[in-house]
Parts: C-alpha cells; structure tokens; sequence
C-alpha cells in the first residue's frame, strides 16, 4: 500500500484539501505568517479530519498564537490517535496555560508515539503547566525519541519535578533532548531533574541544555550521579553556561563521573562560569574516567591561566582513543607557553587526526611560533589553531 504524504506551505490549500482523510505523513509549515488564533482554529479544524495519520510535522513558529488558537489546533490533533511520530514547533508565539492544558489533553491521547519533538520556547507558560504536560507524556509509553524545547519560559524546579514522573513511564527513550535554557532553574531544580533522567536506563544519546539559569555550585553531584545510571549512554552534550558554577561545581562535576566509562562522543559546554584553574584540575577528574572517547568538544571561557592549560592537556593524554578534538579557550588569560604545554601533550594522543582548537584573546605573544609547533603533529588530517592577540 502506497502511503499518501503531503505538504502544505498555504494555511488555505491545507484547509480546502479533499484528500485529508487519506493522508498517512502530513507537514504544514507555515513559520511567520501570524496567523493568529483564527489561522489555527482554521488548521485545527481542518486536522480534526486526518484521522489516519502516523506522521505528522507542524511548523508555526512566531504567529501571534495564543490560548484559543492553541486550544482549537489540540482539538484537532486529539483526532489524530494513529500517530506514530509528532514534530510540533510552537515557539514564538503567546500560548499560556490554557493552550498548553489543551495541547497536554491532546498529547494524552497519543498513545503510540515514538517519536515526538515539541517546541514551546518564548511562551507564556510556567511550572504549573509543564506539570501537566509531563503528566500527558507519561501516557506516551512508547516512546523512544523525545525532543522538548522549553526555553526562555518560566520553569523552575516544580516544573521540572513533573519530568520524573513521565520519565518514570518512559522508560524505553534511547533518544533524548532537552533544552532548559533562559529559564529559572536553581540546584533544586537540577536535583529534579537528575532523579527524572535516573529513570532514563536506556538512554544512548542525551543532550541537555542548561545555560544561563541559576544553578550554582551544587549541580554536578547531583546530575553526574543521575546520569551513572545511563550505562548505556555514547554520546553526551551538556551546555552549562551562565548558570554560577565556580571551583566547587566542577569539582562535584569530576568526583560524580567515575561510573560511566562507555561515552564515545562528549560536548561539554561551561562557558561564563569563572571556575578558574582549579575548576579545569577538577574538570580533569571528570575527563581521565572518559578512557573510550572518540570526540571531544570543550568550550572553556572560564578564566584559565597557563596552569589551567597545561594541566588540561595533561588530562587529555589519558582519552588514547581520541580521533576528533575541538577546544574553545576563548577569552581566557592564557599565554604562549600554557598553548605550547597543551600542544605537547596532545602528541601522546596517537589517534588524533582531528585538531580545532580556539584561543582568541588570550594573551599570545608569538602566534607564529605556537602555530608551528601545532604543526609537528604530523598525523593530523584536519587542523585549525585560531589566535588573536589580546594585551595584557
């Protein structure tokens, strides 16, 4: 049986179609067009008679959207209970907590979902309502692929205390992203969360996005230890940027890692955390225990001295698997010799052949000289060093 698939870029075309009835894979996209609460109740209403769909993408970002327009588009997916995959892109817009009550009704009743993306970012919606959202997703046993953007809203830790009891349904997620940022999260909140993602044994690639809330020095323990549970994790990004960590919070972050040996792709992203020289010692602990990495990627504006950068390199000899490394040194108060410590130690990383390395203003005299020496690691196939001169 041949499937029918359509997509619809005009709000009119989708509404006035003949054949929503038959259809199996549907995209309407339809990003920056402000069709307002109307325009979704239209697209509502029009949805409500594609009973046959498995999947299904809705792209409506930035439409002047709010609670009635949302509420009438979920009557319309409610209909939609033969879903096997769901991309819903709602960023942008003014849905507050009757919208988002009316999407997790609709989201309830999807019951065969594996694969959901949702994107409520830069809305008007808080604790209360990602609660019941969560709630909803805990119908959605199936599921195995799950993206939630909910940044720049107001979550805190009640909100976040919702994704445990989801999670806790959830259990067969191999896939997952959640993207926190621009909210208001503090260590209880991460605490929340990491007991959510204990639940998360099958989990195989995460990607968690944190930067710039409120965490604090306590988040590593609690989140690193959370994630030992994940035996099965490969591949690991956490962006922890802005959020207040100093020297104890990478310490937490090292001395929490040392159960889970298996990741092959790590990106750890902590920019704008002044965590210093002792911070990057501590960041080591958390590296060395890291012995089948393949792909490194660090992002480190966090005021690191010749020390801090010698001592990384030193850290990085214990990844022997290493094939790709990105490092981001950025804004840092590193001089020649620390680039030079670094580079030398990166010759015991015999299966590098993937070398990008950042260090714009720092405090590099000679950047010729830096760069020739980089050079001598021969086995490189790709190779970019980026210096620019800063005073000191």
């Amino acid at each position: 049986m041949i499937k029918q698939i359509k997509q619809y870029d005009e709000l009119e075309e989708f509404s006035n179609s003949s054949s929503l009835q038959s259809l199996q894979i549907l995209k309407v996209t339809l990003n920056g067009k402000d069709i307002g609460d109307e325009g979704a109740s239209i697209l509502g209403s029009a949805l409500a008679n594609c009973t046959n769909l498995s999947n299904l993408t809705i792209w409506l970002t930035d439409n002047e959207i709010g609670d009635e327009g949302a509420s009438a588009l979920s009557s319309g997916l409610a209909n939609c209970t033969n879903l096997t995959n769901l991309i819903l892109i709602l960023n942008k817009n003014e849905i507050g907590s009757v919208g988002v009550s009316g999407l997790s009704s609709a989201l309830s009743t999807c019951i065969h979902l594996t694969y959901l993306t949702l994107n409520l970012g830069g809305n008007q919606i808080g604790d209360e309502d990602i609660s019941g959202l969560c709630q909803a997703l805990a119908n959605c046993t199936n599921l195995t692929n799950l993206t939630m953007h909910l940044h720049q809203i107001q979550i805190g830790a009640i909100g976040l205390s919702g994704l445990d009891y989801a999670f806790k349904n959830c259990t067969k997620i191999t896939n997952l992203r959640l993207n926190l940022s621009n909210n208001y999260i503090d260590a209880i909140g991460v605490s929340g969360l990491g007991s959510a993602l204990a639940n998360c044994t099958n989990l195989i690639n995460l990607i968690l996005e944190l930067s710039g809330n409120k965490i604090g020095n306590e988040c590593g323990s609690e989140l690193c230890s959370a994630l030992a549970n994940c035996t099965n994790l490969k591949n690991l990004t956490l962006l922890l940027s802005y959020n207040q960590i100093y020297k104890i919070g990478s310490l937490h972050l090292g001395l929490a890692s040392e159960n889970y040996t298996n990741l092959t792709n790590l990106t750890l992203e902590l920019n704008g955390n002044e965590i210093g020289d002792e911070g990057v010692s501590d960041l080591c602990l958390f590296l060395q225990n890291f012995t089948n990495l393949s792909n490194l990627t660090l992002q480190l504006h966090n005021l690191i001295s010749d020390k801090g950068a010698s001592v990384l390199g030193s850290a990085l000899t214990s990844c022997t698997n290493l094939i790709t490394l990105t490092l981001n040194l950025s804004w840092n108060s590193i001089c020649d010799q620390g680039v030079l410590d670094l580079g030398f130690a990166l010759t015991n990383c015999t299966n590098l052949s993937n070398l990008e390395i950042q260090i714009y203003f720092n405090q590099i005299n000679e950047p010729l000289k830096v760069k020739s020496k980089y050079l001598r690691l021969k086995r490189l196939v790709v190779f970019q060093i980026c210096i620019q001169y800063r005073k000191k």
